[in-house]
């Protein structure tokens, strides 16, 4: 199969099963439906990765009053040899975000991550050909993704935060200069410093008046320094999110990254969003749930620790001038790949953001 047949086939069932997915015969329940999240509150997330695409999940069910802001320093994977070899910024987080938002997330989710194991197609996901595809006949990163915005209707938009090629940067503690999202990870324990080039890369006006619109701005969550801190990176951005006079709620993970906030505490977190923001969330929810002790010491030989709040913590955060939102928001399933592992609950965590919500608007 040659390139052009790939993307040929991609567009072919991405379209058929846009096509045949809104078919129902419930059209009372679902004008209902419609209806209540049309009158939900106006969410920007700003993030990437696997976190952004999780929250996005759970609060689709609330509003669809939702514009996902997307990190654009991914080089990995199918994403990394699509940046590298067209030159257009990496799809995949935005292909994930898109999926999370559709109506049936589950099913488009598996059309979109599928990735060939042959060819010159190998290793490339569907999702990821399609972007390529649809950017190539607009000429233009940012239409293509609003292209599939409109074509699989999904329940707000999703935005790359700019259509700049931007490079993720950082200095270590002990001087090191790196470059590229995967040295950043491997040292973000070690960072002092962390910034992108160019450093007056412009954010789309699109997700800036998205900010203007918006009831509340969620962070996070996601790896640090690779998904939500490059988005904060850009000047522009980090001052209109810092001037909005509306609740900024950071999202803590549940556990660090090995290398990449190894050994770091939910305090240190803050301490990084903060900087990069230019001032401190006014909310942080952290999750409260015991993790089982199999989990915790399979992800000990990986190198990571569970995120939990203690009591200095607690005072420190207070200090900063935050509200602490402890609650229960993790899962814990059976993955073919990893055995049992654990992520956010979608359904948990946007739960607590919307009870969270909604005694503010009280």
């Amino acid at each position: 199969m040659n390139f052009a047949l790939g993307v040929l086939t991609t567009l072919l069932i991405l379209f058929l099963f846009g096509r045949l997915k809104f078919k129902s015969g419930r059209p009372v329940i679902e004008r209902a439906i419609t209806q209540r999240l049309s009158n939900g509150p106006y969410i920007v997330a700003v993030g990437g990765g696997t976190g952004l695409s999780t929250l996005l999940r759970g609060i689709k069910a609330f509003t669809r009053n939702i514009t996902a802001v997307v990190a654009v320093t991914d080089e990995g994977g199918s994403s990394g040899r699509i940046r590298n070899e067209w030159g257009m910024l990496p799809p995949g987080d935005v292909r994930n975000c898109i999926a999370a938002l559709a109506e049936n997330d589950n099913e488009l989710k598996k059309i979109l991550d599928f990735r060939f194991d042959r060819g010159e197609l190998s290793g490339h996901s569907l999702g990821n050909l399609l972007l390529l595809a649809v950017t190539e006949m607009s000429g233009d990163f940012s239409t293509a993704v609003e292209k599939m915005n409109h074509l699989l209707s999904i329940r707000g938009r999703v935005l790359p935060v700019t259509t700049e090629p931007i490079t993720l940067m950082g200095k270590t503690k002990g001087g090191l200069e790196v470059k590229g999202e995967l040295s950043i990870s491997e040292h973000g324990h070690e960072l002092d410093e962390v910034w992108i080039e160019p450093m007056n890369a412009q954010p789309l006006p699109e997700v800036l008046s998205a900010v203007d619109e918006a009831d509340v701005i969620l962070l996070g969550p996601g790896s640090l320094f690779t998904s939500v801190i490059p988005n904060l990176l850009l000047p522009d951005f980090a001052d209109k999110l810092k001037d909005a006079q509306i609740p900024k709620i950071y999202i803590c993970n549940l556990m660090t990254q090995p290398d990449e906030t190894q050994g770091m505490n939910i305090v240190q977190h803050i301490e990084w969003v903060s900087v990069a923001l230019g001032c401190p969330p006014d909310f942080v929810i952290a999750n409260s749930e015991p993790i089982p002790e199999d989990i915790i010491e399979a992800y000990k030989e990986k190198g990571a620790s569970p995120l939990y709040l203690d009591y200095h913590q607690r005072e420190a955060i207070k200090d900063m001038g935050c509200i602490c939102v402890e609650a229960p928001i993790m899962s814990v399933f059976e993955s073919e790949k990893e055995g049992r592992v654990m992520r956010h609950d979608s359904q948990k965590l946007a739960s607590v953001i919307f009870r969270l919500v909604r005694r503010l608007d009280e």
